[in-house]
């Protein structure tokens, strides 16, 4: 049997796999049913045209990048927003063979006629909003794989749904925006890091393929937003540094590594334009302080309540509890509390949604741990209690989240 087929062997789709699906869809028919009821924003027709220039043509401005500028403040999310729409188009074109010649999206001299903006009018609202709504499936997905496997089904079960009930991640989900791909790109690179030094204590030949995906994660999360880049390799670096003993000493060139191939990622995005490449670090993007103001709003929100009342209780029982203070539980609370209180201070940003897929990564532990304690019953139904709270208060603050 080939290693191909073997893999595919070990896959499967059982009733665990399969309550993350139904969660996961449900998510998504969440997005879809806010996105049916926005209408299109000055911001969208800036992702949707400058996006497609990535794709399609230069900026016709001399000297920038895109007709938006030198983008500085997450070139990922304008590639991901324009992708769909130039792939629609790429479509429709091809479809023009069989259209008659008053129809069709470019006419016979060259010109694209008026059809192509009424078919992208259409679409173009869906269109722009999908990538990022598969893009929080992915992050769900990720959250779901993680904590099943560091603390079960019913850990797994917890944070997911926490994750498909939370109005923030709806909310940046259903726009434009880098945040959920940032997000997505720091905790895959934080916990990549952390299998990359479990690896290290193996074979080398298990190092390579983990360094690769760790390099892939910290360019999504570099693309998306350039200060998530040390950000996450910062935080990526002292994780692996408390789990690799005995190879400490290769950590810190594995980390640079894989930031120098997130950084080739990131000029790739600009096209290998290095005048483009080179305005981000020229610009403020990359400025980042520290402010309560963005914790307090969260946690004061009542759309927020099971997962602040949620994370408050795992806070109590990590500290309550002996057997939840481990390094499973520790991580993503170490990850949490730094990543909180962080904002950007020279472009628009979210930091602080980079670190909800921590949080609910340490309540889905540590309720974990909860479940399997002499009151485990009393636990259970706790949870149940909360996660049926953050269920109803975000399905009744779906219409104020547009």
């Amino acid at each position: 049997m080939t290693h191909r087929l073997a893999f595919l062997c070990r896959f499967h789709f059982h009733k665990p796999q399969r309550i993350a699906a139904v969660l996961l869809l449900l998510f998504l028919a969440q997005g879809l049913w806010l996105t049916s009821r926005q209408t299109l924003s000055d911001r969208d027709y800036q992702y949707a045209r400058c996006g497609r220039e990535m794709w399609e043509k230069p900026s016709p401005l001399a000297g920038y990048f895109t007709s938006c500028g030198n983008i500085h403040d997450g070139v990922l999310a304008y590639r991901f927003a324009g992708l769909p729409l130039t792939l629609n188009i790429l479509a429709e074109r091809g479809l023009d063979h069989f259209r008659k010649p008053e129809d069709r999206v470019v006419q016979t001299a060259g010109v694209v006629s008026t059809w192509e903006m009424r078919h992208q009018l259409a679409h173009i609202l869906l269109l722009l909003r999908l990538p990022f709504l598969l893009a929080g499936c992915i992050l769900g997905g990720g959250i779901w794989w993680v904590t099943r496997r560091l603390y079960g089904n019913l850990g797994g079960y917890t944070a997911l749904a926490l994750y498909c009930f939370s109005p923030a991640i709806l909310k940046a989900c259903i726009s434009p925006n880098p945040e959920v791909l940032a997000a997505l790109g720091v905790y895959g690179a934080v916990y990549t890091c952390i299998g990359v030094a479990h690896a290290m204590q193996g074979p080398r030949r298990r190092w390579r393929p983990r360094i690769v995906l760790l390099t892939v994660a910290l360019g999504v999360a570099a693309a998306s937003h350039i200060a998530a880049l040390p950000v996450a390799a910062v935080l990526g670096l002292i994780l692996m540094l408390w789990v690799a003993e005995g190879r400490r000493s290769q950590v810190l060139p594995i980390v640079l590594l894989a930031s120098g191939g997130a950084l080739i990622i990131v000029f790739a995005c600009y096209a290998f334009s290095p005048d483009a490449f080179s305005y981000v670090f020229r610009s403020s993007a990359g400025f980042l302080w520290f402010s309560l103001d963005p914790v307090r709003r969260f946690f004061s929100t009542l759309s927020n309540a099971g997962i602040t009342i949620a994370a408050a209780s795992a806070l109590l029982l990590y500290f309550g509890l002996p057997r939840s203070r481990y390094f499973g539980n520790t991580a993503p609370l170490f990850c949490t509390v730094m990543l909180l209180p962080l904002f950007m201070a020279g472009t628009p940003g979210s930091p602080w949604l980079w670190a909800l897929p921590f949080l609910l990564t340490f309540i889905g532990g540590v309720f974990a741990d909860a479940f399997e304690s002499p009151r485990g019953r009393l636990a259970f139904m706790a949870a149940g209690a909360l996660l049926a709270l953050q269920v109803i208060v975000c399905l009744v603050s779906l219409p104020r989240i547009l």
